[in-house]
């Protein structure tokens, strides 16, 4: 399969090519040259397949033909090493709880995915090193950082902005040591992903040191994100309530929504999308509007969000040939208010005793006022609501249990070091890596 930049400036490359290098050379985006429709008699029976089984099949209308089956399944099942179960909240709206993996959020779904192709590319390209770099407003950092620990032949460094992570996604990414190295970057999220934007456009630091992103620009890391779409279609077929499948998704940088609107191309049956934004709300302005207008980001409780300029817009734009009107013909959008989503989190809580973190309320509030006569609603609960324990405790005013795994991050000690905002500040501490 050959993938193509979304700026069109830049050669077809290669899946290869294009997960090591992550970014185009014109600064576009990957994306793949075909998007393969699944047969009719894969949906009919979905629901008797593993997710491991399923995953395998959409992995390979995407992967199967750079990739041979035997080494890709291994991925796959590796990667899936833990459930995604549809919960049932209330008569007509599911949470896809997304956070069952190593880190507790839905990253770890495309982190470790990623880890192991780019791992299986770099041996077979006999390569000795290559650094990835990754920006973070709060989960990917964790999910790349402990999908890559430990693996041959990548270092990994994690850019996040100073003080804007809560302390235990900090914890999990800050206290591995081996092959993570964490920046502290004093600055915004949008300001760590300038800076690896930057690194990758820079001559002289790619003739120093190969690069390549974990960030969703990389299209091993937002593509195996569609998995979990089909394996909740699956379950809510099972369960007889996938007729009317309304999907809405919590976005910051828009990867997640962008591999749930690829399942819909290749066929899956969701009526249609949702996107829920936080204040920072520039998609849904799109919508409104017709007009994409970029801005800083501004920081609230549902910090994962907190995305003045969506990379994966430009995907969006591709994948409907740059149509606004065929663009909302699938997907809408909302956008709340900390004040909503606490409001939103307390009052859910206290009905239906499920708890939710402030992104997973976002989703949650959209469906509960967007969903139209016969239609089910699924939410992604993207991460653990103990990933936000502060917030969500004031909340409820009750502890909330902390998992065992997020329990053994937060007794790991902290490293990690300070970083300027300023490119010419990195660039210079890469160099003399």
């Amino acid at each position: 399969m050959k993938y193509y930049s979304t700026n069109h400036q830049a050669p077809e490359a290669s899946l290869q090519e294009a997960v090591v290098k992550g970014l185009a050379s014109d600064k576009g985006l990957y994306m793949p040259e075909v998007i393969k429709a699944l047969p009719q008699s894969f949906y009919d029976h979905i629901e008797n397949l593993s997710f491991q089984e399923i995953a395998y099949q959409v992995a390979d209308a995407f992967f199967g033909e750079d990739v041979p089956a035997e080494t890709l399944k291994q991925i796959v099942y590796d990667t899936l090493s833990f459930d995604v179960p549809a919960v049932k909240v209330k008569e007509n709206i599911y949470s896809l709880e997304l956070f069952h993996g190593p880190t507790l959020a839905f990253k770890d779904v495309g982190g470790r995915f990623m880890a192991r192709l780019l791992g299986y590319f770099i041996k077979k390209e006999g390569q000795k090193q290559v650094n990835v770099l990754v920006a973070t407003s709060g989960d990917t950092g964790s999910a790349v950082a402990n999908g890559f620990l430990g693996v041959e032949g990548i270092h990994v460094y994690v850019l996040y902005p100073k003080g804007k992570v809560s302390e235990i996604q900090e914890k999990q990414f800050t206290t591995l040591g081996q092959n993570i190295t964490a920046l502290e970057v004093d600055g915004t999220f949008d300001d760590c992903q300038a800076l690896v934007k930057n690194a990758f456009m820079d001559a002289e630091l790619n003739a120093h040191m190969k690069l390549t992103s974990a960030n969703s620009i990389n299209v091993a890391r937002f593509l195996p994100q569609a998995f979990y779409y089909f394996y909740a279609y699956a379950q809510l077929k099972k369960a007889g309530k996938a007729d009317n499948l309304v999907v809405c998704v919590p976005s910051g940088n828009f990867g997640n929504i962008t591999a749930g609107l690829f399942g819909k191309r290749m066929g899956l049956p969701v009526k249609r999308f949702m996107a829920a934004n936080n204040r920072n709300d520039i998609f849904y302005q799109y919508l409104q509007t017709g007009e994409y207008n970029p801005r800083p980001s501004v920081a609230t409780i549902a910090n994962a969000m907190d995305v003045g300029d969506p990379s994966n817009f430009a995907r969006v734009l591709a994948l409907y040939e740059n149509s606004h009107k065929a663009i909302c013909s699938e997907v809408s959008g909302a956008t709340y208010t900390d004040e909503q989503i606490r409001e939103t989190v307390k009052a859910t809580y206290q009905e239906t005793g499920y708890l939710l973190d402030p992104h997973g309320a976002c989703g949650y509030r959209a469906l509960e006022e967007g969903l139209k006569e016969g239609e089910t609603g699924v939410f992604l609960e993207t991460a653990h609501p103990a990933k936000f324990l502060e917030t969500v405790e004031g909340i409820i005013g009750n502890e909330v249990e902390i998992p065992a795994k997020l329990q053994a991050f937060m007794k790991g000690t902290k490293q990690s070091i300070e970083m300027s905002k300023d490119f010419e500040s990195f660039k210079a501490y890469l160099l003399k890596e």
